[in-house]
Formats: C-alpha cells, structure tokens, sequence
C-alpha cells in the first residue's frame, strides 16, 4: 500500500486582533516545537509555519499524525504569543513589506521576483505520495485531469484583505502568478521533465528546481510524486478526504488507467479556474464528459474513477462519507461565507478559523 504524507502551511496571528504576526522564529525554537515528534519549519516569511507529517499507509493513522502535528504547531505559536490558523490566504490586512525569513535562498527569491514574492503570502496543502522511480512521470501526466476537483474540495479562501474576492480558493489565483506554478502540458519522459524543469531554472522562471511549482511534481529528493494544487483546509476530515482521493489517482494513474489525451494546458488551466472560483457551490469540469456539471457529479465521477485504488486500501466508505459531508456544507469556503451571512466579522472569521484549527 501505497505510503502518504501531508505537508501544510500555517499562518501565525495575534490571538487579540486576528492579524498576521511575525513570530515564527521564537515558536520554531520553542520548546513546544523542538520537543514534538513532528517536522515543524520556517517558511518564507514570519508570518508563517510549515508542518509536515511522517508517511502512513493507513488514513486512521494519517489522520492521527496530523492531529499531533497541528497539536505541535499550536502550541508552538503559543509559546510566541500567536494563533496557528489552517487560512490559506489572510483574511484581514497585509504587511505591505512581509518580515521575510532570514535566509540566503529566501533573500534571493525576494530580491529576483520582487512584487511578486512579496504577494506570495499564501498558504497551502501539499501531498506526498509514495511512487516507483519508472511511476512518476506516467503520474505526474496522468493525474492531472483531476487536479481541479481536488482544488475544488479544499477551497477555503473566500476572503482576502477584508473583502470577499469572488473566489472561492483565491490562495490558487495568488500562486498562480509566479511562472513555474499551475497546470502543465504532458511531459512524456523523464528526460522531457527534466530538460523542462533545467530550462525554467536557465531562463529565471525558476531560482532552483524546488521552485518549480507544478501543481503536480516529482518529490524532491524524495521517492513520492508531490500534489500541491490543495488550499490549506481548517478542518481535518478535508484534508483526509483529499489525501484518500490523491493517493488512489496516483495509484490509478500509476495503473495506466487515466486518459489524457485532449488535456491542453490551457484547458487544463480554465478548468482550474472553475473551481477555483466556484468551489463546491458551483459547475466543476467533468473529465469523463468535458462538460460542466454540478459538483456532486463530478465527485461522484471521481470517485468511480478511481474505486479499484479506494476498494483495494479499503477507503472507498470512508471516502464517500466524507465526500457527502463536504457536499452538504459546502466546504471550506462555504463554511466562511455562511459565518458572514450570519452577522460575523472579518476578525470573527479569523478566529473561528484558529477555533477549529486548535481544535483539530
């Protein structure tokens, strides 16, 4: 059975305004951190913090180790005097200047990109899957007709600096920017991937190859193929759901039982868009008709594409409950918007979103 890991980006707020605050330092060598049996980091800027699980092959266990890992995370921020959110974007104000990170790689992002890794302030959920070495570009190609519907399940970034951007993930719109992010062609070939990923890095689209940002990718240095398309999401069942249903497309994919043909990287980006925009409240783009459909279908279109992946690792009831969960309420974003149809406000939003992540 396939091994999975999660990987999720936080950010840090004052527990009083709902804010960003720049205290990542002081809660990565707190005692709270160093003592955790987690991988807690430094991001680009202060103003966030990166956890990462150790690999299972069983969600119950996942679930369990990412529950220790937000556990961590928190108590860390609160030895430094801040909330750890699951906020994919931050929903009040932005420092106009980011405290970047002190770091050589991070100063050279900042100084090469400019405007736009000071924009970069977004937080995001990546899935480690575990592959063969003759697996991953088979992969990486395969998976990606999909991509927009597991986007589209973990949308959890309506609001942005106090306004509702229209969007439902508005975090993939804000990762989108930088050239080496989003939807790609097929690549074919190893070879192919790798004379693709050198020439980003000549050209400058890329500072080194960590910084292609496919939203699907071998992992690097490591024997996985990285899925990185997802919004951070508050509640801990989405980002189950969203790890069962990554890792049965790689298995599928693995297989050769995925068609891409057709998948221009144009249409592949428009379909993104959609569910970007509409989250589960809307049409998503149905990779077995080409149409769009309501959001139900196409999940339910998912999940019969891949049911031979999810019967194999026993998931396919658990995954189907917590895919008709996430249906009924609409997800992430949906869960935001409701709070503001009822009366709250944009720093209630903030701290309802640290509520439910300290309560993971």
């Amino acid at each position: 059975m396939r091994t999975i890991g999660i990987e999720e980006e936080l950010f840090l707020v004052d527990p009083a305004t709902g804010e960003l605050t720049a205290v990542a330092q002081s809660a990565v060598e707190s005692r709270a951190a160093t003592s955790a049996e987690t991988t807690i980091e430094l991001e680009l800027y202060q103003q966030q913090i990166e956890l990462a699980t150790a690999p299972e092959d069983d969600l119950d266990a996942l679930r369990r180790r990412l529950v220790e890992a937000r556990t961590a995370v928190v108590a860390a921020a609160g030895a430094a005097g801040a909330s750890a959110v699951a906020m994919p974007v931050p929903v009040l104000s932005v420092p106009r200047h980011p405290d970047l990170t002190p770091d050589e790689r991070y100063e050279r992002i900042q100084t090469d990109y400019g405007r736009l890794a000071r924009d970069a302030v977004a937080c995001a959920m990546h899935l480690h899957v575990a592959v063969e070495d003759d697996e991953v570009v088979r992969v990486v190609d395969g998976v990606r007709p999909w991509l927009p519907s597991l986007l589209a399940i973990s949308a959890n970034s309506p609001f942005n600096r106090g306004e509702d951007t229209g969007h439902a993930s508005w975090r993939s719109q804000v990762w989108s920017r930088w050239p080496s992010a989003g939807p790609r062609q097929e690549f074919g070939s190893s070879e192919e991937y790798d004379r693709t990923t050198r020439l980003l890095v000549e050209w400058g689209a890329s500072l080194d190859e960590p910084m292609v940002y496919f939203d699907v990718r071998p992992g690097n240095g490591l024997p996985t193929v990285e899925i990185r398309v997802a919004d951070v999401c508050t509640d801990v069942d989405d980002a189950i759901l969203l790890a069962a249903l990554g890792r049965a497309l790689v298995t599928t994919a693995a297989a050769g039982r995925t068609s891409t043909e057709g998948w221009r990287a144009d249409l592949l980006r428009a379909a993104q868009w959609r569910a970007a925009h509409d989250g589960l409240a809307g049409g998503l783009v149905d990779p077995t008709t080409w149409k769009l459909s309501p959001a139900a279908t196409v999940l339910d279109a998912l999940v019969e594409h891949v049911r031979d992946a999810l019967e194999d690792t026993g998931d396919l009831d658990l995954v189907r409950e917590l895919a008709s969960r996430v249906l009924a309420d609409g997800g992430g974003a949906e869960r935001q918007r409701a709070l503001v149809r009822d009366g709250a406000t944009m720093p209630e939003v903030v701290a309802d979103l640290a509520r439910r992540t300290a309560a993971s």
